[in-house]
Order: structure tokens, then sequence, then C-alpha cells
């Protein structure tokens, strides 16, 4: 009879994900030489070899993709089982590991955190500033099981099989210029046209707020945009902006409540907003993950913005 170790099936299930041992590493936060330790030991578990030589790493062979589709079951009759058990005992207890990007993280998660702290003193709340891209093999995997991520008009996000999607709120995307700069006179909306001639600061390539910025100025202005500046740390974009070295395209959600040195100014094109969004895996959740999750739902309703005037 064979005896699966649930942790070493964990590890399976990562690589099968991640596709590398240092992947793997990188993401439970062991060396690559102890995953690679604890897949031989599977290996020996189950009578069998499961990774195979692939230039100069491995790859899992017949048997191991074999074993990591039955992996993935197991794993998920333990979640469950765990899930059943905290509610029978009518005790709302366990660990949530929630991740999101700076500006959910930093006005919708902490607030959250501590809501969950004063409601239900069991549950502990473990929270990363991930984006949405980097966090997704963790949520199939179950090694996250909540994130907020973005999504923006024209540049929806792709819905993956087993993965729930929820809108928690929505926001105009405004203008954000040095308030030195021309344009800054609270007159009239601007148009992306008018900043054709700007430098840009926008988040790093590959996430939604690049291909907002880069889309919106093709699609509304015409021109390819100089983006020279690029950081996922919306204060590094605010201080380029406030020392006149870029202008901006940002949600209320990422900006302070009064700045002297910047300008905020609305979009003379209509419906471009941010929406911020949960997503967790399409399973019934746990206990501990439901009660976040309102703690969550209520601290976005808080920090939605109310309509702002064109200009301030």
């Amino acid at each position: 009879m064979v005896t699966l170790d649930l942790r070493r099936l964990r590890f399976l299930r990562e690589f099968e994900e991640r596709g590398t041992l240092a992947a793997v590493a990188a993401a439970l936060g062991y060396s690559p030489s102890t995953i690679s330790q604890q897949l031989g030991l599977l290996e020996k578990e189950v009578g069998t070899r499961l990774l195979e030589k692939a230039g100069r790493g491995v790859r899992l062979n017949d048997a191991g993709r074999l074993l990591a589709r039955h992996a993935a079951v197991l794993l998920a009759a333990a979640a469950a089982a765990e899930t059943d058990l905290a509610a029978l005992s009518g005790d709302i207890r366990g660990t949530v590991r929630a991740g999101g990007l700076q500006s959910g993280a930093r006005r919708i998660l902490v607030p959250a955190l501590t809501r969950t702290r004063a409601e239900h003193p069991h549950v502990r709340v473990e929270i990363s500033e991930l984006e949405l891209e980097e966090a997704l093999p963790g949520l199939r995997l179950g090694a996250v099981d909540l994130v907020i991520g973005d999504e923006y008009d024209g540049h929806p996000r792709p819905r993956p099989a087993g993965m729930r999607f929820t809108v928690l709120l929505e926001e105009p995307l405004r203008v954000v210029l040095p308030v030195t700069h021309p344009l800054a006179a609270p007159t009239r909306p601007i148009s992306i046209d008018q900043l054709r001639d700007e430098v840009w600061t926008a988040s790093a390539e590959g996430t939604g707020h690049h291909a907002m910025v880069v889309g919106t100025c093709r699609a509304l202005g015409g021109y390819e945009p100089d983006l020279r500046h690029r950081s996922n740390d919306s204060d590094i974009q605010l201080e380029l902006v406030r020392a006149g070295a870029a202008v901006a395209l940002m949600p209320p959600l990422a900006l302070p409540p009064d700045d002297p040195a910047i300008a905020v100014r609305a979009l003379a094109a209509p419906g471009l907003h941010r929406r911020l969004v949960t997503v967790t895996r399409a399973t019934p959740p746990p206990p501990a993950l439901t009660a976040f999750l309102k703690a969550v739902t209520h601290e976005a309703r808080a920090a939605a913005p109310a309509p702002p005037p064109d200009d301030r």
C-alpha cells in the first residue's frame, strides 16, 4: 500500500503549475535543493520515477502528470475536510492568505484585516502585495486564498476556469499633472490628444495599468506614448508627477486626498474606469475566508470614491 504525504503532493502540484524547481522554491520559501529532495522522496513513496531530464532542468513524465492530477483531487478533498470541520465547530478560525495591488492592499485589505481581527480574533490574515498575474498560480494551488486585482475599460481580464471574479468597486480614471503644468488650471476636462507630447509614467510592462495607458493613448489620441517611467508603486509614479517629470492616468483610490504639488483632472473621454475585483477559487470558501470577504466588501464600499467634481 502506498502512503502519500500531502505536503509532497503539494510540491508536485506546485511543480506542475510553475514548471521549474526554482519557481517552486521561490513561491514556497524553500531552496531548490529542498524541493528536489522532497520530490525524490515522493518518487520513493510511489515506487516510480515522476521526473525526467529536460535540457538543464527536469519536467514531469507521464507518471508525474498522472499523480499530479490525483494530487489536485486529494489536496482539494483535504481543504474541503478542513472547511467542513471548521463549520461544524461553529468557531470561525483559520488562516486567510490575501494579496493585492498596492492601492487595493493599502485601502481595502489592511482595513479589512483590522475589522476581521476585531470580529474574529481566531482568524489569522496574511497580506502580500501581489499583482494578479503573479498571484494566479498560487490561487490555483491553494497557496493564496484571495487576490484583489484590477481591470480597465477596453482591457478586460481573462477569466481562468476554476476562479471566481467579483467586482468590488468601480472608479473613473483621472489625469494627474504637475500643478505647474499648462493644463493644470481647472477649466475643462482634458482629452488624451492634448497629452500627445508628454512624458508618461505607468506600471510595469505586462500589467493591466501599463496596457491601459498605452491602449488609451493609441485609441483615443492616435499616438504611441513616450512611456519612460515604469513602477508598480503608485507613490513613485506620483513623485515623478510632482517632480514635473511625467503625467499619469490614475484612479482616485491610488491618489492622496490633497496634494498641492499635483493637479487631478477629469478626462474628456467618457467611460474610462478601473474596476477592482476579488479573485478566489470557485470552490465553497471556508468560514475564515467568508468572514474576511465580508470585511473586504465592507471596506471597499467605504473606500469607493463619491462622484467627484470634474476638476479639483
